[in-house]
């Protein structure tokens, strides 16, 4: 038998871990100014980020963009 208590708690730390992972979203949103794209390709020009970094953060967004929209 599961127990209630410890259940409630579990519960309200992932909304909490997730309310705070929409907060620090929209935080980035609110700061980000320009064209996207064209940050990302000097990104990858300049050699900060690897092609299978932006790949693998392509993915990761994929799948973020699929449990918030059901």
């Amino acid at each position: 038998m599961s127990n209630p208590l410890y259940h409630s708690v579990s519960q309200n730390q992932q909304m909490g871990g997730i309310n705070n992972f929409i907060q620090r979203l929209n935080q980035l949103k609110r700061s980000f100014s320009g064209d996207p794209q064209q940050q990302i390709q000097q990104l990858l020009n300049s050699g900060k980020v690897t092609q299978d970094q932006y790949n693998r953060a392509v993915q990761q967004a994929q799948a973020i963009q699929k449990m918030l929209h059901g």
